[in-house]
């Protein structure tokens, strides 16, 4: 069993279907910024030794997925003392390494070990892909840097089933080898991250719409604990069907992340152009101001739903996804599935 803290929610379904892994999340929650704590690591692996489970790892991803937020030196080195009291391996997903849009630099677990005294190497490993800092996720490349010899052979055994073309590898190579085109590259794209995430964030302040402060990655953590009509994740559920379906607009409920506060959504920024965007923002705003019209009336006035136009349609997502199969947030056999319409 793998402890995991609100992370990418295809890590239920990744890790878990097929090899029976089961992924125990570690709660926490908008009080503290949804910032990770030595006591709630220590409250969730309790719990599973409790509850007979023997806890094997910690899976995290730095910069957060959903939350957009980084993890700082302090930190990862209370989640490297935790893993090493629990002598349990700990996995860093650092697939949005180059995605911050701050002053802040990215610290990578792999240089907070030379700080850490006594820490078992064999107990870390790194992921990452080119997919989101390079935008070539057609690609398929992904790389596994671990300390431990043995997970190191074993990826070399595995490697067959997912070998990378000598194409694809020739150009790779070339390109990474342009120092100077991958650091303007990278550079250009954080410059329009942080563009993109304040023309987003500000649009949702407008009509009292809060975000979590992010510093990194394509998403905002977005609080609509507001519009709900109960404060449960069978209302948060309501409210997504919604905006989904009614309000076309494509956003990934609190829920599917393991979220234990309802009412967030993790909302993509980066995967469309600015007159789209424009057209989201309108209808955010439209539906929101909506929500707070019909909370003024008196309950005993019958409210009226409002008939969205159906020619207004926003798709984030050229795939059909067919409910019980699959859809763009819903990661596992209990996360809530949507059937796009295009």
């Amino acid at each position: 069993m793998f402890l995991t803290y609100l992370e990418y929610c295809r890590f239920y379904r990744d890790l878990g279907w097929r090899t029976g892994v089961q992924i125990v999340p570690v709660d926490c929650d908008s009080s503290n910024n949804f910032q990770i704590t030595k006591v709630a690591l220590e409250a969730a692996y309790d719990k599973a030794q409790q509850d007979g489970i023997n806890v094997k790892g910690l899976i995290i991803t730095n910069p957060s997925n959903p939350l957009g937020t980084t993890l700082d030196r302090e930190t990862l080195k209370c989640l490297l003392s935790f893993i090493n009291e629990k002598n349990i391996h700990i996995v860093c997903d650092e697939i949005y390494a180059a995605t911050i849009f701050s002053s802040q630099n990215f610290v990578s677990v792999s240089e907070v070990i030379e700080e850490v005294v006594d820490c078992n190497r064999d107990l870390i490993h790194i992921v990452y892909s080119l997919s989101k800092d390079m935008g070539l996720p057609g690609f398929r490349v992904g790389i596994v840097y671990s300390y431990n010899d043995a997970v190191v052979n074993c990826g070399r055994k595995m490697s067959s089933f997912g070998l990378v073309s000598s194409q694809t590898q020739y150009l790779l190579a070339s390109m990474l080898s342009d120092e100077e085109f991958v650091e303007d590259f990278l550079a250009e794209s954080s410059k329009r991250l942080k563009k993109r995430h304040g023309i987003f964030t500000k649009g949702l302040e407008q009509i009292g719409i809060s975000c979590l402060e992010s510093k990194a990655g394509l998403f905002v953590w977005m609080n609509l604990r507001q519009l709900l009509k109960e404060q449960t994740n069978d209302g948060e559920m309501a409210l997504w069907r919604v905006i989904v379906n009614d309000v076309k607009l494509n956003v990934s409920p609190g829920s599917s992340f393991h979220c234990v506060e309802p009412g967030w959504f993790r909302v993509c920024f980066a995967n469309m152009d600015d007159e789209t965007l424009e057209v989201a923002l309108k209808r955010i705003h439209a539906f929101v101001g909506e929500q707070n019209t019909l909370s003024t009336k008196t309950k005993d006035m019958p409210s009226k739903t409002k008939c969205w136009k159906k020619n207004l349609r926003l798709s984030f997502s050229s795939r059909i996804f067919e409910e019980g199969i699959g859809s763009p947030i819903a990661m596992s056999p209990h996360s809530p599935l949507v059937r796009a319409r295009n």
